[in-house]
């Protein structure tokens, strides 16, 4: 094992270690009007029910969509995407409309009425769980309430953002079940 040589960091830096997942993009809808925000403060909060947490700037056009209409979809893309991915983050929607300006097809949602990104790997439709911590803190608890995921490729290239306009690329699995079966993995 090889031993790293450290130094101090910046605690304002550190989330560019610690983000739990993929970029996604989170389509909203509410009154007749669409959105799309880029996200990467996300994460899993437990699996049956599936509850996923995110945080979201009350500054952000989607805010306020999302807040009074208690529904989204978070869509997965893929590196394929990652134009569209960044052009999505640094613009409004309250200026554009997001799913034509960067040639995006929406799809009905089957269980909300937002629609999903059909160029996306994944699409998780969801509804407010718990709201209690939007106020504070800008945090949305959702249960994910259906899943549409691509039958392939099995693990696919998707965008971690590690700040200042830097990502990184996952994709590569690494099974290590049979290594450790003993230890249960």
């Amino acid at each position: 094992m090889k031993p790293f040589k450290k130094k101090d960091y910046p605690l304002s830096e550190i989330r560019r270690h610690l983000e739990p997942g993929p970029i996604v993009l989170v389509s909203s809808a509410w009154k007749g009007k669409t959105n799309i925000m880029t996200m990467g403060w996300h994460m899993m909060m437990q699996f049956t029910p599936a509850l996923f947490a995110s945080y979201i700037w009350d500054g952000n056009h989607s805010f306020e969509m999302i807040r009074r209409s208690k529904e989204c979809v978070i869509n997965v893309p893929t590196t394929d995407l990652v134009n569209e991915v960044v052009k999505i983050g640094n613009c409004s929607g309250e200026e554009i409309d997001k799913f034509k300006t960067f040639g995006l097809t929406p799809v009905p949602g089957t269980k909300v009425g937002v629609p999903l990104i059909k160029e996306c790997y994944a699409n998780f439709e969801c509804k407010l769980a718990d709201g209690r911590l939007i106020s504070k803190y800008g945090v949305f608890i959702w249960e994910v309430i259906k899943a549409h995921v691509a039958t392939s490729p099995k693990h696919p290239e998707t965008l971690h953002y590690r700040g200042e306009g830097v990502f990184m690329v996952s994709g590569r699995s690494i099974n290590l079940r049979k290594k450790f079966k003993s230890q249960n993995l």
